[in-house]
């Protein structure tokens, strides 16, 4: 059983920084892209960014040049650097592992950019 635990969410003033990790139980880490969604109020969960198991990255438009992806297979986390947050960024974000049809989600962490 995989599980996946968020950290790093919380309250920063628009143009701050925080920085997401996800760290996951089991052995299949490592051979899986993992990803981080989010979902404001109101909208629907969106692709934040994405990164494959050999270290190829895509970003959703709105967050390229401010966010990065990156992961420790060592360490079996994956983490979203976040820099230049605007309050259009507040939402829950979400990690997940080896795509939106698994079940293997994250529970959430909250992140309110404040103007």
């Amino acid at each position: 059983q995989v599980q996946l635990v968020e950290s790093g969410g919380g309250l920063v003033q628009a143009g701050g920084s925080l920085r997401l990790s996800c760290a996951a139980s089991g052995s299949i880490f490592r051979i899986y892209a993992t990803g981080w969604y989010r979902q404001a109020p109101g909208k629907q969960r969106e692709l934040v960014a994405r990164i494959t198991s050999d270290i190829r990255t895509n970003y959703a438009d709105s967050v390229k040049g401010r966010f990065t992806i990156s992961r420790d297979n060592t360490k079996n986390t994956v983490y979203l650097q976040m820099n230049s947050l605007k309050p259009e960024d507040t939402a829950v974000y979400y990690c997940n592992l080896g795509g939106v049809n698994t079940p293997y989600w994250g529970q959430g962490t909250q992140v309110t950019v404040s103007s």
